[in-house]
């Protein structure tokens, strides 16, 4: 227990001292947040600094270090991949406030980079057997070989985008992934033993750098974790997952993730065939706003399900 309260505590302390570094640095690089015109809830927002995702993902990188979690395999190619998919987010978010704009990649850029690295993780799962999932609420398992590299590829899109759409709320994205990595790091003990403890580490280490940087973008926020910081954490997310054999407890631990892409595709799907909307607006974050709940409720009751998701998981397995 003195391993994971210090492994909170530092990435906690490097977390929140980077941000409080970063914040002036973007400030006077003028990255600053373009808000899009239909969300008029966020007008007051523009300007704010972002790309703060860089500084909670290299404190991660960094405490990785003294805690020798480069020394582990799969742990050390989970921050390679996390790593990867915050670079796509950085150059997204570098693009549009270098242009002064709020695209940065064009969509078919965006998806290509995704889709490559995810390949890449699906096809690492393969060659190194890691091709085991548990199931959800049980201790049963099954090996599905080689169909691991599709399954695993579709997760790392989908996990980074869903994460990418559920950013759109003061401490939203981060709320939500804080308890997401605090209830796959016991999943991962109780499902696979001390052989896996790096990975479990490394769910710590994320919450803790969360918990910093959550000092900086509770509402109101003094800056954004940007693509830089939402790509990011869903290419941890799927990477802890998919190595660990918990790929399926994204369903039900990210629920809330999950609602916020689906909502979008239904969103989607039904203007175009009927020109009427389902949601006032999606994510379904904002179609909550719009109905007038204020932000910081909307903030508690996605991170309440998922800690409760994450709880009744845990109690399955015990």
């Amino acid at each position: 227990m003195k391993t994971e309260i210090f492994i909170l505590l530092l990435s906690g302390a490097v977390s929140a001292a980077l941000c409080a570094v970063a914040i002036p640095l973007l400030k006077k690089m003028n990255a600053r947040q373009y808000i899009l015109g239909y969300v008029e809830e966020h007008k007051s927002k523009g300007g704010t600094p972002t790309m703060g995702g860089l500084a909670f993902l290299l404190a991660a990188a960094l405490c990785a270090i003294p805690l020798g979690l480069y020394a582990d395999k799969l742990s050390a190619v989970a921050l390679t991949f996390g790593l990867a998919y915050m670079g796509v987010g950085f150059l997204d978010d570098f693009l549009k406030f270098r242009f002064r704009r709020n695209l940065g990649l064009k969509a078919y850029q965006k998806i290509i980079f995704q889709i490559v690295i995810a390949l890449i993780a699906g096809i690492f799962c393969y060659a190194n057997g890691l091709t085991v999932l548990h199931i959800p609420f049980t201790r049963l398992s099954f090996d599905i070989g080689v169909w691991i590299i599709p399954l695993a590829a579709f997760a790392f899109v989908a996990a980074t985008n869903c994460v990418n759409l559920t950013d759109g709320l003061d401490g939203l994205a981060a709320s939500v992934s804080f308890w997401y990595f605090a209830a796959l790091a016991p999943l991962i003990v109780l499902l696979s033993g001390r052989e896996q403890m790096p990975l479990a580490y490394l769910s710590l280490v994320l919450c803790g750098v969360l918990a910093g940087y959550l000092l900086f973008n509770t509402n109101k926020a003094s800056v954004f974790m940007g693509d830089t910081g939402s790509l990011g954490l869903g290419g941890f997310v799927s990477a802890i997952s998919a190595f660990s054999g918990n790929l399926l407890y994204i369903l039900v631990v990210g629920i809330m993730f999950v609602c916020s892409g689906i909502s979008v595709i239904l969103q989607v799907i039904y203007y175009k065939r009927t020109k009427k909307r389902i949601f006032l607006m999606a994510p379904l974050h904002h179609h909550f706003q719009k109905k007038g709940y204020a932000e910081a409720k909307i903030v508690y009751a996605y991170s309440l399900v998922t800690a409760v998701a994450g709880l009744a998981c845990i109690f399955f397995v015990l």
